[in-house]
């Protein structure tokens, strides 16, 4: 695996299930084996999100860090983040909002899902936690989920809040590859990538990467079995 595909440099690892949707090669058949599976139990799934480049990542965090894109914090409330010290405003974009070159979209491996079939009275995705919560429009999707996903080779590494990133139960990962792409991984390569990129909050952001690293990028779910 080479550190272009690991930091979201390079699409050459995908297939493209659209013009604007992709996912790892490996992915393609176990997912769709899980669609095949919900279709049988009257659920349509569908992907909201999938492979997603450093640039692109890139783009979500300094929207984010100059106040052009809404950020929210851990109990969904909108935060003013231009009030904010650098330090503080990376804890509160990293709540929801991955770090460039940390993202595990970049992998191809990590799919944010929702039903469309469940989406009713002209309501539009959200990918809010309340949306897959009792009572909301997807709460018979995750209880599926957490059924059957396992059995394809996926699973929730957002589960639930460690004190990192917020819970994201719309978050899938395959995790016969992701764990191996996450073994990987290294803070040395990573300032590269942030060294060599105008990234916002960057000083602050490399001198607190190794924290960084430890509270929202390894603090997540264990894979089945482990």
């Amino acid at each position: 695996m080479s550190n272009s595909i690991l930091y979201g440099q390079s699409e050459q690892h995908l297939s493209w299930l659209s013009d604007k949707l992709a996912i790892h090669q490996a992915v393609v058949t176990p997912w769709q084996q899980l669609c095949q599976q919900a279709k049988r139990d009257g659920i349509e799934l569908e992907i909201a999100s999938g492979f997603r480049s450093f640039e692109r990542q890139l783009s979500i965090w300094n929207g984010k860090f100059n106040g052009e894109l809404t950020v929210k914090d851990i109990n969904n409330q909108v935060v003013n983040i231009e009030q904010l010290p650098d330090s503080e405003r990376i804890n509160e974009i990293l709540t929801f909002s991955a770090l460039p070159g940390t993202s595990r979209h970049h992998w191809g491996t990590d799919i944010d899902i929702y039903s469309p079939s469940l989406l009713t009275n002209g309501k539009t995705l959200q990918l809010e936690p309340w949306e897959y919560q009792a009572g909301g429009p997807f709460a018979t999707l995750s209880d599926w989920l957490q059924q059957h996903a396992a059995d394809y080779g996926f699973y929730f590494p957002y589960d639930k809040y460690r004190g990192g990133v917020a819970p994201e139960p719309w978050h899938l990962s395959y995790f016969p590859l992701a764990q191996q792409f996450q073994q990987q991984f290294n803070s040395k390569d990573l300032t590269h990538y942030l060294q060599s990129n105008d990234i916002m909050g960057k000083d602050v952001i490399i001198k607190q990467l190794d924290t960084i690293l430890t509270q929202y990028v390894f603090n997540i779910g264990q894979i089945p079995n482990e």
